[in-house]
């Protein structure tokens, strides 16, 4: 089992991929609507 500390970790981890796809995301719609 993943201790906790994993956890947090890995939760973390996936909150930065998250806002690293959304900021890329909206950064290219925005280039895209000018």
């Amino acid at each position: 089992m993943a201790s906790k500390r994993e956890k947090r970790i890995k939760v973390i981890i996936y909150i930065m991929i998250l806002a690293m796809v959304l900021s890329t995301f909206t950064a290219g719609l925005a280039m895209f609507a000018n």
